[in-house]
């Protein structure tokens, strides 16, 4: 990490394509996609919003919030070597702050958790 307090972002346009297209966790005020990266490093977060949920100050109202909830620790439970984006819904403008705490910090939990194994096809029946 940059510092102790500051989480690395993420920036380049390949980095959030990864990131939607591995594994994603829902909830209210927001979409969490992870991809890991394979290496050691410190993990990385990204945000994103998108014009339907509302005017240039909303928006930038509700990605400050949410860096601001990565950077006061809830990436504590970020894995090493994943990428991470927030993808913002409307809900993240008016939740209360230590509930999108919670919602980070749960959504992270949920998304250590290993996948099952898929079968091979399908069942016999």
């Amino acid at each position: 990490m940059t510092s102790s307090t500051t989480p690395i972002r993420l920036v380049r346009r390949a980095d959030f394509i990864a990131c939607s297209r591995g594994r994603r966790v829902t909830t209210a005020a927001f979409v969490l996609q992870e991809s890991a990266r394979g290496d050691e490093r410190p993990p990385r977060f990204g945000f994103t919003v998108t014009k339907k949920t509302g005017g240039a100050v909303e928006r930038n109202r509700m990605r400050r919030r949410l860096r601001e909830v990565v950077r006061l620790g809830a990436h504590a439970g970020a894995r090493t070597g994943s990428d991470y984006v927030l993808v913002l819904n409307r809900n993240a403008l008016d939740r209360p702050f230590d509930v999108l705490k919670t919602d980070l910090a749960d959504a992270l939990l949920r998304a250590a958790v290993p996948r099952p194994a898929r079968s091979a096809g399908r069942p016999n029946p």
